[in-house]
């Protein structure tokens, strides 16, 4: 039955949204908080290690020395206040003496001991599962030695990371979530779906890594287990006397019990997905994630209470019983604020603008400038149960994990599928708080996160034009965490040694040159106003957007696959009337029920099989192989399904002798490239060519250059 769009406190929200605010409680909430005043706040700050200098005093050209505080920061949100309603199940979060809701979180700050030395740009950096990805832009870089060649330090930036995941642990930067109750103050309790995959045999597996929610009892009787090869398979239902919720490392079946852990007679193996349904308990409040970065980054920029860089003068009363501001590291050192992410952390980055969190309770933008990286999803990090270290699918594995619903536009659209209209800037569009956006995607986000969708409609017939504020690079031929420019293979064949459960060596093609232009550009947008580079992708009217059937890669040394059947099919699910599709938001029914397919549109290649459309690197415009965006899992590991996020290389063969041999009609390096100059002068060109653009840096074209000078071609 279609779903009625109905309006809550400003925003477009189906009937099934409204459901679920108010079985959490959070609609009377909501009604009751309109116009009364914001009073969420960062409430401490406490530096509990400063390294400065840090980099063991390197100092960054014009910049100088960087220090890097890392430590605790606390907050507490109005669970009346309009701003916070569509968290949910922030209606039954416990409260503190001023009727708030607490958190705490790791903070880690990264800035020039003399800030004015700075460029004055906040860099804020969604980490990805407790991790810092930002550093991925120095080239060289290490999780040991983040500075690699100093770009971003180089370029002045403060770089921000906080916590906003509470189900990795306590070993990387992470927050600490409240737990959500029932009004009588008893604990919540939940039908909960988790899927393994292992990477080699075990007896046992954890309930909790992901998702953080023990099981409500040892007891089985009313969970279920089952197995399947391939993705697409029917689920075989293993009988409850074979499994146990249960440790089985130092005691065999039944084991110990432990709601924490599942027990399987004989084992887990590495060919099976195995999927596990449950009753769990105590779910977080894992939607305060996006109010404690919207609180903290306006914290730091001076916007706390209203008194920073509100265009619209909205000064809240900070109320009465506060302790007061802590001490802000980096006053008056900021001007403007940029937000990257990568994967996870992008699809973060959406669902946060999509939920309106680009507007803190001052009325103030928080981000300028956003840079969604490898993300053409959102994330189901605002429902009750939340699994964020999940995938949002792949064609192999989580398939059916919330993330990919409509809209997965940035402008308002009409999904007739799923009954859905809407887009990713409605709410930020509402209130002129929308940032200026760069998303980037690799080949591995066509062929396994569904990135057709974000610009063509729900019958693959029609592209979507973008909003003015929003560009989109594909970086063609590569996979989703993009090659090592540090680390490149020698030419010729064969390629790097495949991954474990993968046919295909990893796609080696590197994109950090273009991201560091682009992130150049985005700031350049953000400070100056001046216009970035326009979008370069695959589209239908260029006709290099294309069904899957009709891609043609010329060369595959692999077995037992179909290439179209590599690509991951969405299809319309309903979690149920306690879910919002539009907003990834509320309570899921597990398992979803499965309705209409989209269609499945891929990057057209060249004979090379090499994308014809997109920002085509040097690496493509001069190839050395072949660079895909998708790899084929091997035997004992669901022989012939996507190895998931990795891509592929197929290097050309060296001479003419050896490719006919293998019979590859690819041509030979020595046939592509007579002489060593050739080659060099090739990619010389493209380099410039790009450079021309604002695509490439002149420093990363010079390394470019130097590198197809010590390259041994033909």
């Amino acid at each position: 039955m279609p779903r009625k769009s109905r309006r809550l406190i400003g925003w477009p929200v189906s009937t099934r949204a409204l459901d679920a605010l108010a079985i959490s409680g959070a609609l009377t909430l909501a009604m009751l908080g309109l116009g009364q005043p914001a009073e969420a706040r960062i409430t401490g700050l406490t530096i509990t290690t400063k390294t400065s200098p840090a980099f063991n005093g390197a100092s960054f050209g014009t910049v100088g020395q960087y220090e890097q505080l890392d430590g605790i920061a606390t907050g507490e949100v109005d669970p009346n206040d309009p701003a916070n309603a569509i968290i949910t199940d922030i209606a039954l979060a416990p409260r503190n003496s001023r009727g708030h809701v607490e958190y705490s979180m790791n903070i880690s700050i990264l800035k020039p001991i003399d800030m004015g030395r700075g460029n004055h740009t906040l860099l804020y950096d969604v980490v990805n599962r407790g991790n810092k990805v930002v550093t991925n832009f120095n080239i060289g870089s290490t999780t040991a030695n983040p500075q690699g060649d100093g770009f971003l330090q180089r370029g002045g930036y403060t770089i921000v990371w906080s916590g906003w995941e509470n189900d990795i642990g306590t070993a990387g930067i992470h927050i600490n979530l409240p737990i959500a109750k029932n009004p009588d103050g008893s604990d919540i309790t939940g039908r909960v779906r988790a899927e393994y995959i292992l990477g080699a045999p075990a007896s046992t597996v954890n309930v909790t890594a992901p998702p953080s929610y023990a099981a409500a009892s040892t007891n089985n009787a009313d969970a279920t287990l089952t197995r399947r090869v391939h993705q697409r398979d029917p689920r075989e239902l293993i009988p409850n006397s074979q499994w146990a919720f249960a440790d089985c490392s130092s005691r065999p079946f039944p084991g110990v019990p432990d709601p924490t852990k599942v027990c399987l007679q004989g084992g887990f193996d590495t060919n099976h997905i195995y999927e596990l349904v449950y009753a769990a308990t105590r779910p977080t409040v894992a939607g305060l994630g996006f109010a404690a970065t919207r609180d903290f980054v306006s914290f730091l920029r001076g916007n706390a209470l209203g008194n920073g860089n509100d265009p619209n003068g909205h000064k809240p009363n900070p109320g009465a019983g506060f302790p007061p501001l802590p001490a802000n590291p980096l006053a008056g050192g900021t001007d403007n604020a940029i937000i990257y992410g990568a994967s996870q952390s992008g699809r973060w980055i959406r669902t946060s603008i999509h939920l309106g969190f680009n507007q803190d309770e001052g009325g103030a933008q928080v981000f300028e400038g956003a840079m969604p990286h490898i993300a053409s999803n959102r994330g189901a990090f605002n429902v009750r149960w939340a699994q964020p270290t999940r995938l949002s699918g792949t064609q192999h594995t989580e398939v059916e994990f919330p993330g990919a619903e409509s809209p997965a536009t940035w402008a308002t659209t009409n999904d007739k599928l799923s009954e859905v209209k809407g887009g990713q800037l409605e709410r930020c569009s509402q209130t002129h708080t929308c940032p200026i956006i760069i998303q980037t995607v690799s080949d591995t986000e066509y062929w396994q996160s569904l990135m057709s969708l974000n610009t063509t409609d729900y019958q693959g017939k029609q592209d979507f034009k973008l909003p003015k504020d929003v560009r989109l690079f594909q970086f063609s031929s590569t996979q989703h965490g993009g090659g090592n420019p540090t680390n490149q293979p020698p030419p010729g064949n064969p390629g790097p040694t495949p991954p474990a459960n993968c046919q295909l060596s990893a796609n080696i093609n590197p994109y950090v040159w273009h991201q560091r232009a682009l992130l150049v550009a985005l700031r350049n947008w953000v400070v100056e106003g001046t216009k970035p580079p326009d979008s370069l992708y695959s589209s239908l009217h260029a006709r290099s957007l294309v069904p899957a059937g009709q891609v043609r890669v010329p060369y595959i040394p692999a077995v037992n696959f179909t290439l179209a059947g590599l690509a991951n099919q969405k299809f319309v699910l309903d979690r149920g009337p306690l879910y919002s599709t539009e907003d990834v938001s509320g309570i899921m029914a597990e398992p979803p029920v499965k309705g209409d397919a989209y269609p499945v549109l891929l990057p057209q290649v060249n004979a090379d099989g090499n994308d014809i459309d997109g920002l085509r690197n040097t690496n493509v415009q001069v190839p050395l192989g072949t660079y895909t965006g998708w790899n084929i899992r091997k035997a004992g590991f669901s022989e012939g399904d996507s190895c998931d996020l990795t891509g592929g290389y197929i290097p050309f063969f060296r001479t003419r002798a050896q490719r006919l041999a293998a019979g590859d009609p690819r041509l030979s390096l020595e046939e592509r490239y007579p002489t060593h100059d050739v080659y060099v002068n090739a990619i010389t060109a493209a380099a410039n060519g790009l450079v021309a653009k604002r695509l490439l840096l002149q420093e990363d074209a010079d390394s470019i250059i130097a590198a197809a000078k010590a390259a041994q071609v033909p």
